[in-house]
């Protein structure tokens, strides 16, 4: 019976550190860029874009695909670069253990 209880107070120390993970990650920003940082993205620990940033000289009406294109890149790198932070304290928490699912957020 002493078993089982260790085991659910691991599992709720494990939530706790959870929490703590989802609120560091919530609090954190990761910026991604496009062209030599002419366009950014800014975004969360958990990759929701907060801001996007625009270098005026890269605004070309009659290239609007262009633009288009470098705003994806940036977003895409700074949900690449949210990923990367989450799977780095999700390692803190395992120990440095590979996850073998995916991350609850």
């Amino acid at each position: 019976m002493s078993d089982m209880l260790k085991i659910m107070q691991q599992a709720q120390q494990m939530q706790g550190k959870l929490q703590q993970i989802q609120d560091i990650l919530q609090q954190a920003t990761v910026v991604g860029s496009a062209a030599g940082g002419m366009v950014t993205a800014e975004a969360d620990g958990k990759g929701s874009v907060r801001k996007i940033r625009i270098d005026p000289s890269v605004v070309n009406p009659a290239d609007v695909e262009m633009l288009e294109d470098l705003v994806v890149v940036a977003v895409t790198d700074a949900q690449r670069k949210a990923t990367e932070l989450a799977q780095a304290e999700m390692q803190k928490l395992t120990g440095g253990l590979p996850l073998p699912f995916k991350l609850p957020f």
